[in-house]
């Protein structure tokens, strides 16, 4: 039997629905939503697993959409209430609250993250995960966003960013952060590659992600 969702819709009909919404306000909004279609399972699994499930804090979802990455954390085991997700298209924050009841969704701009979220957040996020299409941005405006994510963040936490480009979001060159990537990934459309950013400043062991 297939999966239905608690108003009984099976998960195809939700993923074709999906696909529409992302279509009609990729056509809407090109630079806001960079991506025709929502990200797949196999891109999703790959940014969901670079969270721990057993660390302390929230975990913060950049530019949900309808979900698909939002779907991934909560299958790996990720509780929904710990779920911060900002999004800025209106239509998507009503999409969410009804899917993820338990989640904080938070109507606003992620590339004024401290703004947005002003105070949310009551304690360090275990993570930031961003489907933002990042390289639409001057490069001051990214930096200036991996700044503020750093500050939401326990030491050695994961700001989890994924790109179509080869090229990364954020410089590998830069002081103070150690970067890793995942292989590309080519179900995928277009293929994409997973990029998880950390600083390299220790902070005091209590609650912190584990580097």
């Amino acid at each position: 039997m297939p999966f239905q969702s608690a108003v009984g819709t099976p998960r195809k009909s939700l993923r074709i629905d999906d696909d529409v919404r992302f279509i009609r306000s990729w056509i809407e909004k090109p630079l806001a939503i960079g991506a025709v279609m929502p990200s797949s399972k196999p891109l999703a699994r790959v940014m969901a697993s670079y969270v721990d499930p057993a660390s302390d804090g929230p975990v913060v979802e950049l530019g949900p959409g309808t979900g698909a990455i939002t779907e991934a954390l909560v299958e790996h085991g990720i509780a929904e209430s710990r779920l911060v997700l900002v999004e800025y298209d209106r239509t998507f924050c009503r999409l969410l609250r009804a899917r993820y009841p338990a989640a904080t969704v938070v109507q606003g701009d992620a590339y004024r993250l401290r703004r947005s979220l002003g105070d949310v957040l009551q304690e360090k996020a275990a993570a930031v995960v961003s489907g933002l299409p990042l390289l639409t941005k001057p490069l001051w405006t990214r930096l200036r966003l991996l700044n503020e994510v750093f500050g939401l963040l326990r030491s050695g936490c994961p700001f989890v960013q994924f790109t179509y480009s080869v090229a990364p979001p954020i410089p590998r060159q830069l002081a103070r952060i150690r970067v890793e990537a995942s292989e590309r990934i080519w179900l995928n459309l277009p293929p994409a590659r997973v990029w998880v950013y950390r600083r390299r400043e220790v902070e005091p062991a209590v609650g912190r992600c584990l580097a």
